[in-house]
Order: C-alpha cells, then structure tokens, then sequence
C-alpha cells in the first residue's frame, strides 16, 4: 500500500502525542477521528492537526465513522474496558490496530482478541515504549542467549504522583479503567517485566492498598515464572517523585535499567561493569507508532504482539485476585 489510512479512536491528552507523531510519517494519512461527540473530535484536529489536507472527518460514532472512512489501521486511545470491543470492531472492519496500553483488562477478553488477529490476520501492536528501546532488545537478547547466565531474580520499582493527578478522572473509576495506578502507569513496569523474560506467570502474591479510592493506588507484588525466574515489582501512585528501576540478577551479572522509559542500561558481567556493551541502532524499532507502521508496511516485525497481552492480563488478574483473597493466585487453567 502507498500509505496507511489512519483512523484515531480516542481523542484525549495520550492521543494527542500519538496524532502528531503519526502526521509526521509519510507513510500515513489519518483520515478520521472518533470520541464521544464530534465536538471533541473536531477540537483534537485542531490542536493537533490542523495543517493536515484533506482534513480528517470527526465522528462521534466508532461503526459509522469505520463504514465511512474504510481506514485499513487504527489508533486505540480510550478507557481501558473499551479496548476490546473497540479492538474487535476494528479487526472486523479489516483494520489494523494500535492498542494503547492495557491491551485489556480481562484475560478471557485477551483470549479473545488475539484469535480474532490470528483470523484476521492483521497486526496489533500494544503501546508499549520499552520494547521499541534498543536497551531492552539488548537485555532480552541477553536473557535468552544466557551471555550472563542464568536469569534468577527481577526487582524492580515505579513511583509517580498518579493519585493526585488523575483525581476526578476516569482512572480512578474502575468501570472505565479496569483497575487503578498498577494497570495504568504501573502497566508499563509490568509489561517490561513480561515481555523481557517471555515465560507464563505461574503464580502471584499481591498486597494492595487503594488509600481510601476506588482502586488500587500503591501495590507490591511477587511474581513466579513458570521458568522459575522469581520477581518482586513495588508499584507507587501517592509519590511526588516520579521514577523508575529494575535489577535483572543473573548467576553470573546483572543488568540495571529504566523499566518505564528504557532510556539508560548498566550491564556487569561478574563483578565489574561492561563500559560499551554491545547495543546498536538496529536494535531501536523508534517507538510504538513507527513500528506499529513499519509491520503494516512489512519493513519490521512487531516488537509487541497479542500474546504479550495475554501474559499480562493473566499477570493482572491474578495480581487483583491475590490483593482481594490475601492468597496466592494462579493463572486460570485454560
């Protein structure tokens, strides 16, 4: 194809990031925009794409605005509980899609989702910046190549004003958000985590505490991996610190890194750290938007794919199991 027709479901703040790096990109054209009344949707052409010729139509209604427009890919930017049927609308209209993250917030609804891609057979790439990173594809490329050794442990930490600052908002209503701080911002910590170590969670223990909201704001969380890889991830929404950590221990070195961003990586293999370790630019996919383009376009392979969000709803549920029962919670059989 000469170029993607891009359709923007969502039209919030996050989109907006989204539309302006899509504009920028040759190889798209975004021909529509969809939220709940057409009022917003003209606006967020305003903002973000008024020099854009022609310009896109807004639409206030997700089947009309896919029978009108025919866009062959879409960019998912809504609550979190609207992503499935607003994934699975756009595959059965022969889309493509971006899912931003989560990819869902139910396992069976990831079940799904991912048997309608495999029907459809387009691609779905979830929004998740680590696994664009050069750093990751290296750590990871490490982790199953064992250059370290043998992955044993994963720590790791993020910390954010998420309380305070999403107060009033969706988010923090459990309808629309399907979970509070661990499935927003959280979900980005916990994705690295999946992603990077690639195996089925077998079991988890989690402690949560919603100070006094409707979902959870500060959590701990132990993970054990089918492969035996123990993790232990604290995820924070009440700190006006914002940042981010995780410790990948090997049996023979560690990698440090930015779990949330993938921006900076510290290899030590032993005891002593690897000055220049061995990561290029090949290794970077540019983030989500581009290659979530590059693999319609058939120049890369999607670094996110529907079974990444099957682990990690699976993660999700257990973790929300766990925090209710105050017991152990294990995948369910499937």
């Amino acid at each position: 194809m000469s170029q993607v027709r891009l359709a923007m479901i969502g039209c919030g703040g996050n989109s907006s990031g989204h539309a302006r790096v899509m504009n920028q990109n040759p190889d798209v054209q975004i021909v529509a925009t969809c939220d709940v009344n057409t009022e917003i949707s003209n606006s967020y052409i305003d903002r973000n794409l008024s020099d854009l010729e022609p310009r896109p139509q807004a639409f206030d209604n997700l089947d009309l605005m896919l029978a009108e427009t025919a866009p062959n890919a879409v960019l998912i930017s809504t609550p979190h509980t609207l992503h499935f049927e607003q994934g699975m609308k756009a595959l059965e209209a022969g889309c493509h899609v971006l899912m931003e993250k989560p990819m869902v917030t139910d396992a069976d609804d990831a079940y799904t989702l991912a048997a309608k891609v495999e029907e459809t057979g387009k691609v779905l790439v979830i929004g998740y910046n680590t696994p664009c990173t050069a750093n990751f594809y290296y750590l990871r490329e490490q982790i199953r190549n064992q250059s370290l050794g043998k992955l044993e442990l994963i720590i790791g930490y993020l910390s954010q004003n998420w309380k305070r600052g999403t107060a009033g908002a969706w988010r923090q209503n459990p309808a629309l958000s399907g979970g509070g701080q661990a499935y927003d911002s959280g979900a980005h910590l916990l994705n690295s985590l999946c992603w990077s170590v690639e195996k089925n969670v077998a079991e988890v223990f989690a402690f949560i505490d919603n100070h006094g909201t409707q979902v959870d704001i500060n959590s701990s969380i132990n993970v054990h991996f089918e492969s035996g890889v123990f993790a232990s991830i604290v995820v924070s929404g009440n700190c006006p610190s914002d940042s981010s950590h995780m410790t990948y221990i090997f049996d023979g070195g560690r990698i440090d890194i930015d779990g949330w961003g993938g921006g900076w990586i510290k290899v030590f293999e032993g005891s002593k750290q690897i000055e220049n370790p061995l990561i290029t630019e090949e290794m970077n996919a540019g983030g989500p938007d581009k290659n979530f383009i590059d693999a319609i376009m058939g120049r890369a392979e999607p670094r996110t794919t529907p079974l990444n969000g099957i682990i990690q709803s699976e993660l999700m549920d257990a973790i929300y199991e766990s925090g209710r029962t105050g017991q152990p919670a294990k995948p369910k059989s499937r």
